[in-house]
Formats: structure tokens, C-alpha cells, sequence
């Protein structure tokens, strides 16, 4: 991690500095990376992709986020929890996701323990682990942003108790800062919530 602050956008406005190495980063970070997420399928999604980043660049993802919704029928939890073993290898030979055995598995194995869930029980669960904003100093540099929190691990632990994969401390996080539970966005940069 950098200790860069913001830089400037094709637009002139002040960003954080990773969103500016393509156009699709910028649209991300300005209307969706850290506003607020809920819904469980919503939540479910976001859970699984950042699952499916692990290693990755986010970027990368982001790009195949239209084949995943389409391979994963739109997330919807219950849908996925039928999905089976059939739909298992169409996914691993699906070149419109990431073909890993591992986070295809927890994926599906996620849905069928969430099918378990009452509504709004994820949502719930994963809100409860929002940090109160003002005991979080803003962050003005790449540098001040935390890869884990005591937050983070506390949801990891709290997910991997209720039989959820692939949901480690950094994912969790991961997870946190793209869902608006945290507002990551340095000081000075334009998408950063009043």
C-alpha cells in the first residue's frame, strides 16, 4: 500500500489514487465502492465476489462481474442453493467467471447454508459488525487504510461460526469497505460520503 493521497481524475476532481488506472475503476469507485449496501442477495453477491478476488485484482472481476450474475443466477441466494451438481461443472468450464474449484464450491456451499437463514438474517449479521464512524479517523493517504480491523475479523469469525467459507479477516474487510460499512475514500476525494 502506498502512501499516496488523492489524485486527480480525467474530470479534474480529486480521487483515490487506485480508482485511476481505468475507466471501469473510476465508475466504480464513484458510484458504488462504499456506499451502502443491504439485501441479502445484494450482501450474498458482494460476499462472493470479493471470495472469488482473493489473489486477484479486483479489476478482474469487475470486468467478469456480468458473466458471474449470469452464471450465478443473479445471486439469488435460494436459486443458488439449488443449484446442482450438473451446475457445478457448468461452472467450471464457464470461461465468464473464475474457474476455481475452491471458491466455486464455498460459493455453493454458501447459498445452501444462507437458504437456511430468516430474511434479512445475513443483512443483519454483517451490519452488526459496522464500526461507528466516528471513532474511525478519515484516512488521508493509501497508507492509512487498514487491510484487516478488529471489525474485519470479528465478521470473519462471526460468518465462519454460522458455517460460511471463504470469509477470511481480509475478505471480510474487503467486503466492509465495498458495501459502505466503513467509508474508505481519503479526505480530499470527491466520492468520499459527507
Amino acid at each position: 500500500m502506498s502512501d499516496r493521497a488523492t489524485a486527480v481524475g480525467p474530470d479534474g476532481a480529486p480521487r483515490c489514487p487506485w480508482a485511476l488506472s481505468t475507466a471501469d475503476y473510476v465508475t466504480y469507485h464513484d458510484e458504488e465502492w462504499g456506499r451502502p449496501v443491504h439485501g441479502d442477495d445484494a450482501l450474498f453477491e458482494r460476499l462472493s465476489l470479493e471470495a472469488f478476488q482473493s489473489g486477484l485484482s479486483w479489476i478482474t472481476i469487475l470486468r467478469r462481474r456480468p458473466g458471474f450474475r449470469a452464471a450465478f443466477a443473479e445471486f439469488k441466494i435460494d436459486a443458488v442453493a439449488e443449484f446442482t451438481e450438473e451446475d457445478r461443472e457448468r461452472l467450471l468450464a464457464d470461461p465468464g467467471v473464475i474457474r476455481n474449484r475452491a471458491k466455486i464450491d464455498a460459493t455453493l456451499a454458501n447459498a445452501r447454508v444462507l437458504a437456511g437463514w430468516a430474511p434479512g438474517e445475513l443483512d443483519a449479521l454483517i451490519w452488526s459488525h459496522a464500526p461507528d464512524p466516528a471513532g474511525r479517523p478519515v484516512p488521508r493517504t493509501l497508507a492509512d487504510v487498514p487491510a484487516v480491523t478488529p471489525e474485519s475479523t470479528a465478521l470473519s469469525k462471526a460468518l465462519k461460526k454460522r458455517g460460511l467459507r471463504f470469509v477470511g479477516p481480509t475478505t471480510a474487510y474487503a467486503l466492509m469497505q465495498a458495501c459502505g460499512l466503513v467509508d474508505d475514500h481519503l479526505a480530499d476525494c470527491v466520492a468520499r460520503r459527507a
